[in-house]
């Protein structure tokens, strides 16, 4: 699958004293920077009425030294600012470079080996936006390259351990920022 061919460019170039080098870069057909997150991709419950189908992602150029891959999708606006764990994947190959839409819901749409953990919903895999009525919230997408091949975590893991141990093991980092609001 080749996202490049449907999704505009996200692509930014860095000066480098040896010339220019792309960055590290996320994109995704479903969900764009700065845009409202279609009803395809919010939570069904709670009064929300979506598909709750994860967005496909697709990513490039990680930084030297990636061993693996995390995504996740979180919600820095929720819980009076404390911040809610949407979808958190974790142990993706470093061969991987896509996720299609719709791969939380099947399971052998992931990489051997990718595990997803509770989101904040208590259950694991994706769960869609499903903000307050009458609040608009931001949803960061965000791929993680990883120094290790694999974080020990497995599906009965929450957000708040799987982003502790994320950030220990960073040396990248893309993200796609989108809105949801009803």
């Amino acid at each position: 699958m080749n996202l490049l061919r449907h999704v505009p460019s996200l692509v930014l170039l860095l000066a480098s004293p040896l010339g220019s080098a792309a960055e590290f870069v996320v994109e995704s057909p479903d969900i764009r920077e700065g845009d409202a997150i279609d009803a395809r991709h919010v939570f069904n419950g709670f009064g929300c009425k979506g598909a709750n189908r994860s967005p496909a992602l697709a990513w490039h150029n990680p930084p030297a030294g990636t061993r693996s891959f995390a995504v996740t999708m979180y919600d820095p606006d929720a819980a009076g600012g404390k911040g809610w764990w949407h979808w958190v994947v974790v142990n993706i190959p470093v061969k991987a470079a896509f996720l299609d839409s719709g791969a939380s819901s099947v399971a052998k749409a992931f990489p051997p080996g990718a595990v997803q953990t509770r989101n904040d919903f208590g259950r694991a895999g994706y769960a869609g936006p499903c903000p307050p009525v009458g609040t608009a919230h931001r949803y960061e997408f965000t791929v993680w390259a990883l120094k290790v091949d694999s974080l020990k975590l497995d599906a009965n893991a929450g957000g708040a351990l799987a982003a502790f141990m994320l950030r220990d093991h960073v040396i990248g980092q893309a993200r796609i920022t989108a809105n949801y609001g009803r």
